[in-house]
């Protein structure tokens, strides 16, 4: 038995992610004929401005938010096959019930976030679907939503989204071991996934701890770092410091090559920041540990812009030479750490 029941999530997920009136319309079609040529100019500029050289074309598609919710489900539902297997085998946890439970809360998370989610890159995500690999892809009723709501011109904002997928795309290309390590972390959180005896009494403990202290109980992993064990919070680190360096890097990248390709950039900058930080969502986005990947932007970009400060933009091409290359977490906080590291 399915720990997840996939069908009940793709129910939910359509609940949550509502409709836009100009979805499926002419104006979705003329993106859906532009993009290619978007993608194709912002990879030449990120090829140049980062040093990493993309080979070969990616698909290029413009979807609905319903198919990026079983896109990602289908991502969702092969990373975590593994995990499902073991927790459906231990004392029949993984019941019809609790099966649908969970569907029920992914299926949430995947509504809410189906509705904010501008464009994806879909390498890193093993779906097992034929027509997804190579693909950059765009949620066109998110985009065109904002177009309209903040006034941007369409096709210098699309071509601005297009500038941070095409820069995830070099890092997962370009840089040859990046798929697979990712992937190899992933399966890491997965292997130490097993019974905790007396968790919920740490957790209890920590949540007193945290309250008698004053701090944050959920950190910025969320109930996903709170419900980690203790091996699996050194994977989390590692998961948090290379997806702070990917999103701060990309982030910059957009950024440095939108100063002088987009007349308005640091407007639509300043929307997005303004977008993360929206205080209706902040609860929710903390709450499942979404927020982690929020502060990854500030943490990774400062990261970034502290060693072209401290060195230059060429020393970080340093970072994609081996996974002992990447900064760990402490290193993401403190740029020059991983700088004196680099030079020993």
């Amino acid at each position: 038995m399915s720990k997840v029941d996939w069908d009940m999530a793709a129910r939910v997920a359509r609940r949550f992610s509502g409709s836009y009136p100009l979805a499926g319309t002419y104006h979705e079609r003329k993106f859906e004929l532009q993009a290619p040529e978007l993608v194709a100019r912002a990879s030449d500029l990120v090829s140049n401005e980062t040093g990493l050289a993309m080979t070969g074309t990616p698909v290029v598609r413009v979807i609905s938010r319903s198919e990026w919710v079983e896109t990602n489900a289908k991502a969702f539902g092969a990373l975590l096959a593994p995990l499902e297997e073991r927790l459906a085998s231990n004392n029949g946890i993984g019941s019809a019930l609790a099966a649908k439970v969970m569907g029920a809360e992914l299926g949430a998370v995947l509504g809410f976030m189906s509705k904010r989610v501008l464009g994806q890159y879909e390498l890193v995500l093993p779906t097992g679907d034929a027509d997804y690999g190579d693909t950059v892809l765009f949620v066109g009723a998110n985009i065109l939503s904002m177009e309209r709501q903040y006034e941007f011109r369409p096709s210098k904002f699309r071509f601005w989204v297009a500038l941070h997928e095409c820069a995830h795309r070099a890092q997962f290309t370009a840089v040859d071991w990046m798929r697979d390590y990712f992937l190899s972390l992933v399966e890491e959180l997965i292997d130490t996934s097993k019974p905790e005896r007396g968790r919920l009494i740490r957790i209890a403990s920590e949540l007193r701890t945290a309250i008698e202290t004053g701090t944050d109980p959920l950190g910025d992993a969320g109930l996903i770092g709170l419900l980690a064990s203790p091996d699996q919070r050194g994977v989390l680190d590692r998961v948090q410091a290379l997806m702070s360096l990917l999103e701060g890097h990309g982030h910059v990248v957009m950024d440095r090559i939108g100063e002088r390709e987009i007349v308005d950039v640091r407007r639509m900058s300043d929307v997005l920041t303004a977008r993360r930080k929206d205080p209706k969502s902040a609860a929710f986005m903390k709450l499942i540990g979404i927020e982690m990947k929020m502060r990854q932007y500030e943490t990774g970009a400062a990261f970034i812009r502290k060693v072209e400060e401290q060195a230059s933009w060429g020393t970080l091409a340093m970072a994609w030479e081996s996974p002992e290359a990447l900064p760990t977490l402490d290193e993401i906080e403190d740029a020059s750490l991983w700088l004196d590291r680099m030079a020993g």
